[in-house]
């Protein structure tokens, strides 16, 4: 009797592992796989002048065009420029930055702009009218004291960051400072 109970009971448990294996097995599901890509997204620029080697003559209006071109497929972007002169250079000659440009506080000489994703080369002018006035107050005594070491310049460079993890232009500038 021992023996035909323990039997029944075995086949008690076998039919009832085969009811609860079949109902998990029942109960399962599957989706279909979504695969992720990432893509590289890029900001590239560009900073061009037609001439760098200029005539002062006291009153005169200079054409000097710097420009800007952040090229097709750019991501949106903080788009700088920093403006370094020489320490004479306000003594010969004057300029304005050109519409459109922002002072960034606490960074003597860096102007900015947001710049939107952009599918086409979109170009920006660094200058007011692309030019330059040479002060007319500007002496032939001043002039005669220069020398090529002491000549004014006016330098640009300019410099891109994605607008994307910046919450504002200074964030921005300081990945472009912190950068080795």
């Amino acid at each position: 009797m021992k023996k035909r109970t323990l039997i029944i009971l075995v086949a008690l448990v076998a039919v009832f592992g085969m009811a609860v294996g079949g109902t998990i097995a029942w109960l399962t599901d599957q989706t279909e796989p979504i695969t992720n890509t990432f893509t590289v997204g890029n900001i590239n620029i560009e900073l061009e002048e037609t001439a760098t080697d200029f005539k002062m003559v006291p009153g005169v209006t200079i054409a000097k065009d710097p420009k800007i071109t952040v090229k097709s497929g750019s991501e949106a972007c903080y788009l700088f420029v920093k403006v370094e002169k020489s320490a004479n250079l306000d003594d010969f000659i004057n300029y304005t930055m050109a519409t459109g440009w922002t002072a960034l506080t606490g960074a003597d000489g860096v102007y900015y702009r947001v710049v939107n994703a952009t599918t086409s080369d979109t170009t920006f002018s660094v200058l007011a009218d692309d030019q330059v006035t040479c002060n007319d107050t500007v002496t032939k005594a001043m002039m005669d004291a220069l020398t090529e070491a002491t000549y004014p310049t006016l330098t640009f460079t300019a410099y891109a960051v994605q607008q994307s993890g910046s919450a504002s232009a200074a964030e921005a500038w300081a990945k472009v400072t912190t950068t080795p």
